[in-house]
């Protein structure tokens, strides 16, 4: 049973590139993304739907790796509970009292070995008089630059024991499980879960890494308004010498419009759009198989072995695993 919500929202993450001036012009020209701060040798930007300061932090490093993720709480109240239950769990890291765009952070090492914050107080974003929307509810004005992202969809990371980290996101912070896939050829061995703070499928992913490099990240994703708008996206996408990893197609888990590609420091992001929204506070997991179209929902569609990489990819070994060996789960999704 899980806990009382205590997250509302996936609010932000920190991700290195090797070439940073290159991924900001990349984020902000290609994507869509308004810049809110340099700090250091970090970039702040932000969608052009989000209310607050910042959804991704661009830091200079050597290769693409996560450097942490924040969620933000309910409240003051459930902050100060999660922080608790965090530290009496064995995880806590401590307390951050400042950072860009937010206030006090409590910060987090989850099983999978990745750094997470939570937190409550966030600077709101206000829009220049040259930025103001003319509809009410939204923070800025609609640029259309680019693929336009709204907002920031989810994360995926990888984790050596998925089924301990399902536990400790739903039982420690009250994630919903929401969908799960298992291997055709072995049922008991679950690859891939979805979790959720909300009403959406999901805003975190975790896939098996039985090879186990901890910390790592697979990919972060943004929100487009409409399916077409993923279509379009590959366009642009395209036109701007990005190559496409993986789509556009149709996930079965969730049922979302989904592309795949890598910015120029390497990182892979994810376009996304559509899909259910689940009310039911006593939903039970759904379980997939590869072969009844988990990953590409039309099993039309052999996603690529390179679908496989986690960040930061050091050498081939560090591929993740799925089982003993590099074998590709959503190879059984389509005709050879």
């Amino acid at each position: 049973m899980s806990r009382p919500r205590l997250l509302s929202q996936l609010g932000h993450i920190e991700i290195t590139t090797p070439k940073l001036e290159e991924s900001t012009r990349f984020f902000v020209d290609v994507l869509g993304l308004e810049e809110s701060a340099r700090e250091g040798d970090s970039v702040y930007l932000r969608c052009w739907g989000e209310w607050f300061h910042n959804s991704v932090i661009l830091t200079e490093g050597p290769e693409p790796t996560l450097v942490h993720i924040g969620w933000r709480t309910e409240g003051q109240a459930e902050l100060e509970q999660a922080a608790k239950v965090l530290e009496e769990s064995g995880v806590g890291e401590g307390w951050v009292e400042q950072s860009v765009g937010h206030g006090p952070a409590y910060r987090f090492r989850v099983p999978g070995g990745g750094i997470n914050e939570i937190y409550w107080e966030a600077e709101r974003y206000k829009a220049p008089e040259h930025m103001r929307s003319t509809f009410p509810n939204r923070p800025q004005r609609y640029t259309g630059r680019g693929v336009a992202c709204r907002q920031l969809d989810h994360v995926t990371m990888p984790t050596k024991d998925l089924r301990e980290d399902v536990k400790f996101w739903r039982d420690v912070l009250g994630f919903r499980f929401m969908e799960y896939a298992v291997l055709d050829e072995d049922p008991e061995h679950m690859f891939f879960a979805e979790m959720s703070t909300n009403e959406q499928a999901h805003d975190l992913g975790l896939l098996n890494d039985s090879g186990w490099v901890p910390g790592r990240i697979h990919h972060l994703a943004f929100w487009l308004d409409q399916n077409v708008d993923v279509l379009r996206a590959a366009d642009t996408l395209l036109e701007n010498g990005a190559a496409i990893e993986y789509g556009p197609g149709r996930h079965g888990h969730g049922e979302n419009t989904y592309l795949y590609f890598r910015e120029p420091g390497g990182m892979r992001i994810e376009l996304f759009s559509g899909g259910y929204r689940n009310y039911q506070p006593d939903w039970e997991p759904i379980e997939w198989r590869p072969s009844q179209g988990s990953l590409d929902m039309t099993r039309a569609q052999i996603a690529p072995d390179s679908m496989l990489d986690a960040f930061p990819i050091a050498r081939s070994d560090e591929r993740i695993k799925v089982g003993d060996e590099f074998e590709n789960p959503w190879a059984l999704e389509g005709v050879r």
